[in-house]
């Protein structure tokens, strides 16, 4: 009986493997390109781009003249820093690559204006005292009542230790 069952969940694994393999070879003949997209198309020198390859199975790398070449996970993002130096009014291509499926390029546009960094004070407060950690931060200090209740079930699992033990002891005699 039990050869008949394990004969029969045998086969319905193999049949489930076989009716499974096709499908999952279309899916993957299937993949998709993916789509390179740079935001915001203009920036000014210093500003921040956003660069996404969509669709991309494997870790991506994007380059241009304006920044170093930056890697992109599969299902992410990287934002990059374009130089100060770059020339308002040109024009730099972005080079996508991501390897296996394919290749992209988009125009990035540097605006007329230089953004010059501004310093900015900030007023930092000092605080009262240092952080409590070490104990989850949260404990002020002995409680009585805290400290009853803990005595309490350290005297009962080692009251109930005993008495099992015992009972064992006394049930391996006979």
């Amino acid at each position: 009986m039990r050869a008949k069952r394990a004969a029969s969940a045998a086969l319905l694994g193999v049949a489930s493997l076989a009716l499974t393999a096709p499908i999952a070879m279309a899916a993957d003949s299937q993949a998709s390109s993916p789509v390179f997209s740079v935001a915001p198309s203009t920036v000014s020198p210093g500003g921040r781009v956003t660069l996404s390859a969509s669709g991309c199975n494997t870790t991506s790398t994007a380059s241009s003249g304006v920044f170093d070449t930056v890697s992109i996970s599969p299902g992410s993002s990287a934002t990059v820093t374009v130089d100060l130096d770059a020339r308002p009014g040109a024009q730099y291509s972005v080079q996508f690559n991501c390897p296996g499926q394919g290749t992209g390029s988009f125009n990035l546009t540097i605006s007329g204006g230089r953004s010059t960094p501004t310093i900015r004070t900030t007023s930092a407060s000092t605080a009262p005292a240092g952080v409590r950690g070490g104990l989850g931060g949260s404990i002020g200090g002995l409680n009585a009542g805290e400290l009853a209740a803990g005595t309490a079930l350290v005297v009962a699992a080692a009251t109930g230790t005993i008495f099992v033990v015992r009972r064992r002891a006394e049930s391996r005699r006979h």
